[in-house]
């Protein structure tokens, strides 16, 4: 799919940095040279959160990683070899207890990491990626995706034997069969629908909140391309035939195993047949409608960190901030 100039760029989750070296995680013995290297970075992710930091100095309230030297636990604990910055330095993401013994449910322990950054505590991806940069969205999105699906495959689908993890993490072999197996990913598509009046089409999912509205998604099925896919969940979710839909933008989505491919699609039906069991309400609107939903707080946007949040403000020609700090002001 060529880029062009309505590709979305930058999506948050779509921001790592790092070498993945692929070729070093087929050496045997190369998480334990890495452990040994004092200067290989480690990302330590508890259930679903890491360890992050705020640099009381930065006004755009950036965030950082809390990444460490390796340590005597890490040899016991699953390992995943991400990658390598452009300084060569490595960095291995590595799976712990979610809490530990002697530390409170946010993960504080009374210790400090730097002199010019303040502890946060322990977050999950979601509170923190937005603000994180290039290199640690990408650690901490990497790290969780595969400490996921290793929690999940345990067990050879083939045999039922138990499985182990090799090549650095990346894979997991069966003691059994020898057969391998590889981190999963799920592809979803997710479009905005607009009609010949220009107005775009939301939903709420059939189990979300009053006011919790998105643009359509739905998962891609075996024998599909994404387009088909657009097309196809557009017709079971509110009966609109598409006319046609163009690829935006993607990025990766692991909660738990996804990734997002975001489309621009239109269509000239205008009347909405609902599926019940995918959605409890579908509507059209404007952008003036949208925009003074936002200004009375009657509707919710997606998270600052999904790609559908910002299919919606391409549409909308401007950021949700934006439209609800202008009417911040003329209060």
């Amino acid at each position: 799919m060529a880029l062009t100039d309505e590709t979305l760029v930058d999506v948050a989750l779509s921001r790592g940095s790092l070498d993945r070296v692929a070729v070093e995680r087929r050496r045997p013995d190369v998480i334990a040279e890495l452990l040994d290297e004092p200067g290989t970075r480690v990302a330590e992710v508890r259930g679903d959160r890491m360890r992050v930091l705020e640099d009381p100095g930065a006004a755009d309230g950036s965030l950082g990683l809390v990444l460490r030297a390796p340590e005597p636990d890490d040899r016991h604990r699953l390992a995943l070899h991400l990658g390598r910055d452009g300084d060569g330095t490595a960095y291995v993401g590595v799976v712990a207890p979610a809490e530990p013994a002697g530390e409170s449910s946010d993960g504080s322990d009374g210790s400090t990491a730097g002199s010019d950054l303040e502890a946060r505590g322990w977050l999950t991806l979601r509170q923190a990626a937005e603000a994180l940069g290039p290199r640690d969205a990408g650690v901490f999105t990497t790290t969780l995706a595969l400490a996921h699906w290793h929690s999940t495959h345990g067990f050879c689908p083939r045999c039922g034997a138990p499985t182990e993890p090799v090549e650095a993490g990346w894979v997991r072999r069966c003691g059994n069969d020898g057969s391998e197996h590889y981190p999963r990913t799920d592809p979803a598509v997710i479009m905005s629908v607009v009609d010949p009046d220009d107005r775009l089409l939301l939903g709420r999912g059939a189990h979300w909140p009053e006011g919790r509205f998105s643009v359509l998604a739905g998962f891609v099925e075996p024998g599909e391309s994404f387009e088909v896919t657009v097309a196809r969940e557009v017709s079971e979710e509110v009966g609109v035939a598409i006319d046609s839909a163009r690829y935006l933008g993607n990025q990766p989505w692991p909660f738990p195993s996804s990734v997002m491919i975001g489309f621009a699609a239109s269509t000239r039906q205008t009347e909405l047949t609902i599926d019940p069991v995918e959605l409890a309400e579908a509507r059209w609107v404007t952008r003036d409608e949208y925009s003074d939903l936002l200004r009375c707080d009657a509707i919710r946007t997606p998270s600052g960190i999904s790609i559908a949040k910002r299919i919606i403000e391409r549409w909308l020609g401007s950021t949700v901030e934006s439209v609800v700090e202008g009417a911040d002001r003329r209060r």
